[in-house]
């Protein structure tokens, strides 16, 4: 089956080269038995993902079992998944299968795989391991012969870090991964799905869609879709029920999507200058400017973190100093960053590099107490060593994790990576 004929199956609406390649790897590992981990957002689709991969397997003719990990309380998860005994337990008054042995020749999916207590990772563990497995109250071993798809919103990664997921399951679930892109990185797909969405209510409530006039075509483009798919579907059902009239306006949508407001952008909208709306194509220079504004935000994390950190450098090299020195986060510092400016986005000012109350040359005092007799010059780190000597300072307190290095200096792992070519470079030079 190719690509298009499956959309159309699953009513999977996409052309984007994110879609494209999660629909690729549907169509790659769906006539396996291979164990996938669905993992995306919450409200991109993944369980429409689930039902392509088994609706295309061996196990079709099987309906799939759906479980959600994070509504089943705790104690009763074990017992939902492996069955129970009479008596194992407080209200177990008859023995019952679970979905293990309900799924027998078929296919189980665990939604929200990362809400699943400790204890029951142990069993599903040993379940994808052997395909065995025993109900709860009994010794009894029993096999079964299933295909697992689980889906998370999480970062398991980090969920194993932090104790809450064990490391051992997540590479057994992970044999291959699905992603599942949000909706804010496929904006030619927000438009057609939003069509379809509203040709579909139109028919169910027997009414007409109403008409996007292109403002409000461009502001659904420009949102963000904290929601995704789920918060598209929703404002598509309103408009077809709450709005009428020949066109439906920018200002007439804005009060249905999340964050926005009447005033102006809200928290869930890029922040790029439109043009007059009077025409389909987007303003000249609009998308560099939405790339200007979005490295801007990216940067204004990492000199947060980086000015925290030179900030204590100086005051490393001036200890013994009998002058106070002032943090570079007072009024002195390097970079000011201006928040909060209404109608306006953030953005980073240049300040100049003095720092008020300290000053590069200070002076030797006599042993008893005379007046000093001879300058001496404080010689402070240039920010490129400073820098560079953070860095690696960071890399050997975490052996080496560069994870864990970009986390404790505030920058990405594609920036440390970027700055550590850098240092590199430099000391191949200078050899």
């Amino acid at each position: 089956m190719d690509r298009q004929s499956m959309q159309e199956r699953f009513g999977i609406i996409g052309t984007s080269p994110g879609m494209r390649l999660a629909l690729d790897r549907v169509r790659q590992v769906s006539g396996t038995d291979i164990t996938v981990l669905v993992q995306g957002e919450s409200g991109v689709g993944k369980e429409l993902f689930a039902h392509a991969l088994h609706d295309m397997s061996r196990r079709r003719h099987k309906q799939m079992l759906v479980m959600n990990c994070g509504a089943m309380p705790e104690g009763l998860i074990e017992s939902e998944l492996f069955g129970n005994e009479k008596g194992a337990y407080t209200g177990a008054v008859e023995k019952r299968q679970g979905y293990f042995e309900e799924a027998d020749g078929s296919t189980i999916f665990l939604d929200e795989i990362g809400e699943m207590p400790l204890t029951a990772q142990v069993r599903l563990l040993r379940v994808l391991e052997t395909g065995e497995f025993s109900r709860v109250g009994s010794s009894i071993l029993l096999k079964s012969d299933i295909r697992v798809i689980a889906a998370t919103n999480k970062d398991l990664g980090k969920e194993v870090e932090a104790g809450r997921f064990r490391e051992d399951l997540y590479y057994r679930l992970s044999t291959v991964i699905l992603t599942v892109p949000p909706l804010r990185e496929r904006q030619e797909d927000i438009l057609p799905i939003f069509d379809h969405f509203q040709h579909r209510f139109s028919q169910k409530y027997n009414t007409s869609a109403p008409k996007m006039d292109i403002s409000a075509r461009q502001l659904l483009t420009r949102y963000r879709w904290p929601g995704n798919i789920r918060e598209l579907r929703n404002v598509a059902e309103q408009t077809v029920v709450l709005l009428r009239g020949d066109a439906i306006s920018e200002e007439d949508i804005r009060p249905y999507l999340r964050g926005v407001t009447y005033g102006g952008s809200g928290v869930g909208l890029i922040a790029v200058a439109g043009g007059s709306g009077q025409s389909g194509e987007e303003p000249a220079g609009a998308r560099e400017r939405e790339l200007i504004y979005r490295a801007l935000v990216e940067l204004r994390v990492e000199v947060r973190g980086l000015k925290e950190q030179i900030a204590q450098l100086v005051a490393v090299s001036r200890t013994g100093s009998d002058q106070e020195t002032t943090s570079v986060t007072d009024p002195s510092r390097l970079l000011v960053m201006r928040e909060d400016r209404p109608g306006q986005a953030d953005f980073i000012e240049e300040a100049p590099y003095e720092f008020e109350g300290a000053s590069d040359t200070e002076f030797q005092t006599e042993p008893d107490g005379a007046q000093p007799t001879q300058p001496r010059q404080t010689e402070l780190p240039t920010l490129e060593h400073a820098e560079r000597t953070l860095i690696l300072t960071a890399l050997e307190r975490f052996e080496g994790n560069r994870r864990q290095t970009a986390e404790s200096l505030g920058i990405s792992e594609r920036t440390l990576y970027r700055k550590l070519k850098d240092i590199e470079a430099a000391e191949s030079t200078s050899a």
